[in-house]
């Protein structure tokens, strides 16, 4: 998968997906830290993941998180919703197909810290703000964290 300019696809989309995720965060005595997974391409993420039939957001988010995690998310903060959109190049079959992916992050508390991963990842880090903000690649993913940890300092004053 190639991420790529979104100029550069704007006509011509083939596809369109739709995904769910969550912002996954702890707390202890020495603070807030956040759940980032590293996928086969090398990239840091939070834990998300395409919808199924009749799921909703929220459902697949949850989903998601104890398919590639372990972890069980028993309740999702109310009043963070972000999206954020990309174009972004796959190749399938021998033929290159352009992609519009739209994905929604929620923010949820884990009371674990006990990661199984799934086959799609290969490690996962329970990083302070300041370093998750570092192994994050994309800004569209830096500012999602941004926002999460804005919302969670004015909970947690």
């Amino acid at each position: 998968m190639v991420k790529t300019s979104p100029k550069k696809f704007i006509t011509g989309i083939t596809k369109k997906e739709v995904s769910a995720g969550i912002v996954v965060f702890s707390k202890d005595n020495k603070g807030l830290k956040f759940l980032l997974l590293q996928g086969e391409n090398e990239i840091w993420n939070f834990p998300k993941g395409h919808l199924k039939k009749n799921e909703t957001l929220e459902q697949a988010a949850l989903r998601e998180v104890w398919e590639e995690t372990g972890l069980k998310i028993k309740k999702i903060n109310q009043g963070f919703k972000e999206k954020i959109s990309y174009y972004f190049q796959q190749n399938q079959k021998k033929r290159k197909q352009k992609i519009y992916k739209i994905v929604y992050f929620f923010l949820a508390q884990s009371y674990s810290k006990k990661v199984r991963l799934s086959y799609e990842h290969k490690k996962f880090i329970w990083a302070s703000y300041e370093k998750a903000l570092k192994k994050l690649k994309y800004k569209n993913l830096k500012k999602i964290l941004k926002k999460a940890n804005d919302f969670l300092s004015s909970i947690f004053i």
